[in-house]
């Protein structure tokens, strides 16, 4: 899949593909199961400091990075992506966000991750692969502005949409910018319009603003761009925002 525009992995082919002469034995299988469940063991839950503002869920910020036109597997993707932390309160927030890169200033074919603590963000994911997401097309100049306003409004709690909302995705291109919003359950209409709606107050979006929906089905099966739509999208903002 060479699809410029999607902020997952650019390979949408088999995932189940069988690796001859790479299994380990059932020895080496035990050890790395031993090792893994000690790790797991040793890593502390991460909770809010004391007097600090609680989140009602705790969230992990991701990055991501690759070359453009180079094929990519879920396997592939999910070594490519990296884990920043894990927050659960409001200050913990602000220490990991204050020294992040913005957006904007972000080079190549980039994207930062926000998603609740347990969810990877990938389509085949237990809690993404029901679901699917909205996406907003930026031209270049608003991804800054846009993911800010988009994940403080997701930690705190306006989309009031119980626990479907997953998590959020800023994608930096070369000639557009893309932010996008995850839920778990893509047959739920009256959901995703709420979470259309809340997203078109949170971001200020001119209502003709045109917003795609997709399946995480759908991205797999038919990974691809919307020309017109977003040549439509980027003149649309022009006139209405006054960012240079």
């Amino acid at each position: 899949m060479n699809d410029t525009f999607d902020y997952d992995y650019d390979d949408s082919g088999d995932h189940d593909q069988n690796e001859e002469n790479s299994t380990p034995k059932d020895g080496e299988k035990e050890k790395t199961e031993r090792d893994k469940n000690q790790s797991s063991s040793k890593r502390k839950a991460v909770v809010p400091g004391p007097a600090e503002h609680p989140l009602q869920y705790n969230y992990t910020f991701w990055y991501s990075r690759r070359t453009p036109g180079r094929p990519t597997s879920s396997q592939s993707y999910e070594q490519n992506i990296k884990q920043i932390g894990t927050f659960a309160s409001v200050e913990q927030f602000w220490r990991f966000y204050s020294h992040m890169v913005r957006p904007g200033d972000l080079t190549g074919h980039s994207d930062f991750h926000l998603f609740k603590e347990g969810i990877k963000p990938m389509w085949e994911d237990d809690a993404n692969k029901n679901g699917g997401k909205w996406i907003i097309r930026l031209r270049k100049g608003l991804a800054s502005r846009c993911w800010e306003n988009l994940i403080l409004a997701m930690l705190g709690e306006q989309f009031m949409v119980g626990e479907e909302i997953c998590g959020a995705v800023v994608s930096v291109r070369f000639q557009e910018d893309i932010i996008s919003i995850w839920n778990k359950t893509a047959s739920d209409q009256a959901t995703t319009a709420r979470i259309r709606d809340t997203l078109r107050r949170v971001l200020n979006l001119p209502p003709n603003t045109i917003m795609e929906y997709k399946t995480h089905t759908d991205s797999i099966k038919m990974p691809g761009r919307l020309g017109p739509q977003r040549l439509l999208f980027q003149n649309l903002w022009k006139p209405r925002l006054n960012v240079p």
